[in-house]
């Protein structure tokens, strides 16, 4: 693991998948992350499924994956807004 993936998150839902990919990356359990935040795993489970979580949930999480959060400008064109906002049709 390299430790530089990069997650664009443009909703609660897109962060929350985020934060599952990055503790799946780095081999660590719900629990586990729960442990080390001192939150309970439900609480850890809502956040990765985009539910809403306090701010200091969401950096005790970061903090326990050893990430951060940064604020980038992420305004795409419309072609790729339209991209990120509609989903491909599943067949």
């Amino acid at each position: 693991n390299s430790g530089h993936m990069e997650h664009a998150a443009f909703s609660s839902l897109g962060l929350g998948r985020a934060l599952r990919a990055e503790r799946r990356a780095l081999g660590l359990t719900q629990q586990a992350v729960a442990d080390a935040t001192g939150y309970r795993r439900q609480t850890i489970v809502d956040l990765e499924a985009g539910r809403n979580v306090s701010l200091q949930t969401l950096f005790a999480a970061l903090g326990a994956l050893g990430k951060g959060l940064r604020l980038v400008d992420a305004r795409p064109d419309p072609d790729r807004l339209s991209a990120l906002l509609d989903p491909p049709d599943e067949d």
